[in-house]
């Protein structure tokens, strides 16, 4: 008990105290705070993108000028005529 005689905090003590105290409580809410953040964040799929389906590589091709318009029609009804069946 004699520690406790004639110790009283000054004005500067008590400020340090509360900056102590308010320092704290920040942390701790912004640590809160993010990783609430990253346990929420949705999880990225790494699947790739589905292949173009043979249309969408027709209708490419035609738009970029490899192909003219009467061979884009010729080749897209020959896709949905189906397969061909060999002999």
């Amino acid at each position: 008990m004699m520690f406790w005689y004639d110790h009283d905090v000054s004005g500067w003590g008590w400020f340090a105290m509360s900056a102590g105290m308010i320092l704290f409580w920040a942390l701790i809410i912004t640590v809160a705070v993010l990783l609430f953040r990253a346990l929420n964040r949705p999880q990225e799929h790494t699947h790739s993108t589905a292949a173009p389906s043979a249309e969408d590589i027709l209708r490419e091709r035609l738009a970029r000028g490899e192909i003219d318009e009467d061979d884009y029609r010729r080749r897209l009804s020959a896709l949905h005529a189906g397969p061909l069946t060999k002999p």
